[in-house]
């Protein structure tokens, strides 16, 4: 039985339901499979024992999604050699590989949910009536525990980049 959060985000003031549960600090981070850039097949422990940036983003062809994977993309060397960016979105693996060559983005990893969203299901970032995933953030420490979430109410809003940088390099140190 899925899970649904009616109204938990909007989209331009308009309300929009959340399928998952609501995942909070101190959570077990769910595992994952998503489809790289590659077709290859990407789980959460493909990058056990390293501090995990996850952020989600309805789609990189949009001027928010563009700005905030390009930032992290940005901060990822900054973070050191013990963090793993990831970029979630339901593009498929070929927009999005065509995205980050056109970017110039390789110093994170983007994947994509759009074969069954079963991230969005496990995250709680699964846009109903939409099916992409809504604009979150997501901090994984070594032993799979969130220690930040940050689901953007209004997904045509911009994520808070410095607490998220900052909840990393806590989990890090």
């Amino acid at each position: 039985m899925t899970v649904e959060r009616p109204g938990e985000v909007t989209f331009k003031g308009s309300p929009l339901t959340l399928q998952g549960r609501k995942l909070q600090a101190g959570d077990a981070a769910p595992d994952f499979l998503l489809t790289a850039n590659d077709l290859g097949k990407v789980s959460l422990k493909e990058s056990q024992g390293k501090v995990r940036l996850i952020s989600v983003v309805p789609s990189l062809d949009t001027g928010i999604c563009d700005a905030q994977t390009r930032r992290f993309n940005e901060e990822a060397t900054k973070l050191g050699p013990d963090v793993t960016v990831l970029t979630v979105s339901a593009d498929l693996p070929f927009a999005q590989a065509r995205w980050c060559g056109a970017a110039g983005v390789k110093d994170l990893q983007t994947l994509s949910d759009h074969y069954d969203l079963s991230f969005g299901d496990a995250y709680g970032t699964h846009v109903k009536e939409l099916r992409l995933d809504s604009r979150a953030i997501f901090v994984v420490d070594k032993n799979d525990r969130i220690t930040y979430v940050e689901y953007v109410h209004e997904i045509a809003s911009h994520p808070d980049y410095e607490a998220a940088l900052e909840a990393v390099k806590k989990t890090a140190a």
